[in-house]
């Protein structure tokens, strides 16, 4: 599969973290949190669904497929090690540091993620 484009790995993101809780997401949820329209929110979910990545079935939940939750749960603990990583060890502002975060995601490497998360484990100790 190409490589998504930095929105489109958001929206994943998104769904992923609002269907934690619940077995899905709605639209209407997913738009609210991405700050864009549900019409916006539906194109896109048109394309998630095209690619394999979600389910995405007329006035039901949006519902990750296998794949699709892979990549959402990578770019979500990405960007959670990243926003940990810039308010615990380089005292960035957090509204700072999940802007920040949101950007870095997307293009960091997996190898720094885990540097990140080695270093942050060590400086506990």
């Amino acid at each position: 599969m190409e490589k998504l484009t930095f929105t489109m790995e958001n929206y994943l993101e998104a769904i992923y973290e609002l269907s934690i809780q619940e077995n899905g997401a709605r639209v209407s949820d997913i738009a609210a949190r991405m700050g864009v329209t549900k019409a916006s929110t539906s194109s896109a979910m048109s394309t998630l669904a095209e690619k394999g990545l979600i389910i995405n079935e007329k006035y039901k939940e949006v519902v990750l497929t296998p794949e699709g939750y892979k990549l959402a749960k990578t770019v979500s603990k990405k960007h959670h090690v990243i926003q940990g990583f810039l308010t615990k060890i380089l005292r960035v502002d957090p509204s700072i540091a999940e802007t920040d975060a949101c950007a870095i995601e997307h293009v960091i490497s997996n190898d720094s993620i885990k540097a990140m998360e080695k270093f942050m484990h060590t400086e506990k100790k």
